[in-house]
Order: structure tokens, then sequence, then C-alpha cells
């Protein structure tokens, strides 16, 4: 019994952040040589806009001018970065339902993925509680996964309507990343902050045969890899650290045959005409097109969502698999995103 993804929406907040970060990260490189290499790699980023859910200052300033949340010389506490978040991300994760296409009515699953906050009640019940979802709506909520909760979340709704055909589940992505600026004064954080911004995305996943036909997933953990993304929560929010062999470390795994059936089996390469793969950030998208020898153009759509919106965890594979969706249908489609572990977890996927 296949399940497909009917039809995705998309929200960002209004204010964009990036080049008000950069002039801040700026600031903070007291070496001339550092601040060089910093100004290089963020014209390489490939990013234009990061949005945030932070509100401008009376003037119009950014989170970081005077008066806005980040201007103080002590940044916020976690607890004050958490109020926030329980405010603003089920707001977005609203505007992202609305922007969905399709007929809500009969839900009967919700998930949700989130690792840059919590609440209790949580983020899953607040919005079933505001979309009008009755108490028989069974709830699950994917938190802390990092980039790849995408994957969980819609495997999820793919084995619940495969479990059950008369079953219609809400997929929500909400990830509010501006929250969590660190004190730090160091190149590498600095360049990892460069990438991120907020987002959401709602899909709907039934067994009406609409949209795009999720296939088989996957899930694989490099070995020897465990410390080269890691996310801790902090006194001063939840601290990022990506190390710089990312990328080279995917490139190498992506080189070898096994990696290569895991994700796409007996499908050439060539063959596959989707690429939904997680925005993490230009060198990430690099590392996968040289690891798997991809045509210039096969990440065009994981490269326009990087431009236009940055890395916005969870919910940027969604905004890739949107921005596909909206084109000609892929025979052969590959969703791919990488996070903790270091792991890579996919699925495939097909117009349906």
């Amino acid at each position: 019994m296949p399940a497909f993804i009917n039809a995705i929406g998309t929200a960002i907040p209004a204010q964009d952040i990036h080049q008000p970060f950069i002039a801040w990260a700026r600031q903070r490189l007291g070496d001339p040589r550092a601040r060089a290499l910093f100004d290089r790699m963020a014209a390489r980023a490939g990013i234009d806009h990061r949005w945030s859910v932070l509100a401008p200052t009376d003037g119009g300033g950014s989170p970081v001018s005077p008066g806005g949340f980040y201007a103080a010389s002590a940044l916020p506490p976690t607890s004050a970065r958490m109020t926030i978040y329980a405010e603003a991300a089920p707001v977005l994760a609203l505007d992202a339902v609305a922007a969905l296409e399709g007929e809500l009515d009969g839900i009967t699953h919700l998930v949700v993925a989130s690792c840059t906050g919590f609440v209790a009640p949580g983020i899953d019940q607040i919005v079933a509680d505001r979309l009008g979802l009755g108490g028989h709506v069974e709830r699950l909520l994917v938190g802390f996964m990092g980039c790849y909760a995408a994957v969980a979340a819609l495997r999820s709704a793919r084995h619940i309507v495969r479990s059950d055909p008369a079953a219609r589940v809400l997929v929500i992505t909400v990830e509010l990343s501006t929250l969590h600026l660190q004190d730090v004064s160091e190149i590498e954080p600095l360049l990892a902050a460069l990438q991120f911004g907020d987002g959401a995305a709602a899909a709907l996943v039934t067994a009406e045969p609409a949209g795009l036909a999720m296939d088989a997933p996957f899930a694989l953990t490099l070995p020897d890899s465990a410390g080269l993304i890691r996310w801790a929560i902090g006194d001063q929010g939840f601290a990022m650290h990506l190390s710089g062999e990312v990328p080279g470390r995917i490139a190498e795994a992506l080189a070898e045959a096994p990696v290569r059936r895991a994700l796409i089996g007996e499908t050439p390469v060539a063959a596959i005409d989707g690429w939904a793969v997680h925005a993490g950030g230009r060198s990430i998208l690099d590392a996968v097109e040289h690891g798997l020898g991809l045509g210039p153009a096969a990440l065009d759509a994981s490269r326009s969502v990087l431009r236009e919106n940055g890395n916005m965890s969870s919910a940027t594979l969604m905004f890739v698999l949107a921005r596909l969706m909206r084109g000609a249908p892929p025979a052969h489609g590959l969703a791919l995103a990488f996070g903790p572990g270091l792991a890579a977890e996919g699925f495939r996927f097909s117009a349906a």
C-alpha cells in the first residue's frame, strides 16, 4: 500500500537577518585575517537571505541592533529563548498549514518535528488545539533529531498510512534556529551560525494517489563520525558544533558502493531526475554533488532553497520537496538529509 505526499505548504517569518548577522559577526573577529576569511566564506556561502521570528526593534533594526533581542552584552538565557519559541513556533507552523493546498477535514494523525525548542503542553498539542482538531487525533512529536527530522516525520506518516489506508496525516516541521545565537568570537562557530534561519512546512500524507509517492526509506550512520555534528543545550540557548570535516566525510561516504546501494538501490544515479537534498550549506551540497557524480543542475532546487532561506534545520527538506512538486513530475526521486550521528536518512519517491 503506497503513501503519497499530496501537498506541501511553507512559511517563513518577516525579518531578513542575514546581512545584519554578517555585520555583527565581523565585529567579533579581532584578527583582520580572520575577518577577511569570514568575508570570503560569507560571500561564497550561497545564501542571500535568512529569516527570523525575532521582532525588529522600534526603529526597524535587527535582533543584534541596539534594543534588539541580542543587543545586551550578556545574551539572553535559554528560558527567555524558550518563551519566544512557545509563542512563535505555533504561529509559524499554522502559517505553513494555511499555505497547504489540500482538504484538511478528516485529519486522523498529526506528526510534528522540531529540534529548536521545547514546551509542554507540546507544540503538537498547541497546533492541534488551534486547528480545532479533536482529541481523538493521534499525535507524534519528533524532537531534537536535527536536520533529518523531516525524514523521520514523513517516514512515520508513511508507516501510518500503510497500516491504515484511511489515515490522513498532517506532518509539520517548524524550526526557530535564530533563537540560538551564541556568545562566540571564533570563526568556525560564527560560520556555522551563518547558515541558519527560521522556517516551517506542512505536508498532507494519505493513500490518495496525488503528488509524490513515497518509496522505501533508508537510514545509515557513517562510522567514526559521531562527534562531527553536535547539538547541546546550554545556559544561553542550544549550541551547535558543526565540524569542517563534515563535507569531506559525506563526499567520501557517498563514493562508496555500499552507501550508494543503501540510498538508491539498483537505480542508476543518472536515472534519478528529482533530487531533494537537505540544503545544510553550500559545502554539503557540493559534497553530495561530487560524491555521487551529479550534473551541475541536479541540486538546483536545494541550492535555491539555501539561497532564499538558509538552513532551516528539519524544515529545509520539506521546502526542497515543495519546490520539486511545483516543477516537472520526477520519475525517480531521492530525498536525503544529514544530521547528528553523523547519520544520513531519506527515502525514494516518484510522481503519483
